[in-house]
């Protein structure tokens, strides 16, 4: 019996190795998939809609649609990057039904703050006015704070999945932080 080196058992393990396996009617190895980035999908779309319900039927309306237009995975991008793009039009689709309303910020507040005030300013207790603060962002912004940050996805990636350009990406990622560092002294003081 020869043993296959351990590079080559590890390709065996690759998004594109189940894809392939799935395509060629191994249906059973969407199980793989499944284990692989449902946790993460769900925890994703849980923050976007804020209804663990709600985003327990999406996560699955994800991965039935996954699952459905598979065959036009064209591994042009990462499959994560793929099954992003769908939960993250899933998730939007979804908040832009309910229409919810969210705090307005003045968009002359977020333009004084100097570049280096809200960049080094990261106190370990903020980390919970954080979370409160990202609740109050609209779900796009929410979403690629949350791609970039949580999910460690690159500029290239967000943009791929959100359908913007890299560029577009990493204005609105440097806004959205100047935004979220508003409502954090705004929570701070008021207590919002």
């Amino acid at each position: 019996m020869r043993v296959r080196p351990y590079k080559q058992n590890m390709e065996l393990y690759t998004d594109i190795y189940y894809v392939q396996k799935i395509l060629s009617g191994d249906t059973a190895c969407f199980a793989c998939i499944l284990d692989r980035y449902s946790r993460q999908v769900f925890s994703l779309i849980c923050k976007v809609v804020r209804n663990k319900e709600d985003a327990e039927e999406l996560t699955q309306d994800v991965f039935i649609k996954v699952f459905r237009y598979l065959s036009s995975f064209k591994q042009e991008s990462s499959f994560s990057t793929w099954l992003y793009r769908i939960a993250y039009n899933t998730a939007i689709s979804e908040t832009r039904k309910k229409k919810y309303e969210y705090p307005a910020i003045d968009e002359m507040l977020i333009n004084t703050i100097q570049d280096d005030e809200f960049l080094t300013d990261d106190s370990s207790g903020r980390i919970d006015l954080l979370e409160n603060a990202l609740r109050l962002l609209p779900p796009e912004e929410r979403m690629m704070i949350l791609l970039f940050y949580m999910q460690d996805k690159t500029i290239d990636e967000v943009a791929e999945i959100t359908g913007l350009s890299a560029t577009n990406v990493k204005t609105k990622l440097f806004r959205i932080r100047k935004k979220l560092f508003v409502i954090v002294k705004k929570m701070e003081k008021e207590e919002i």
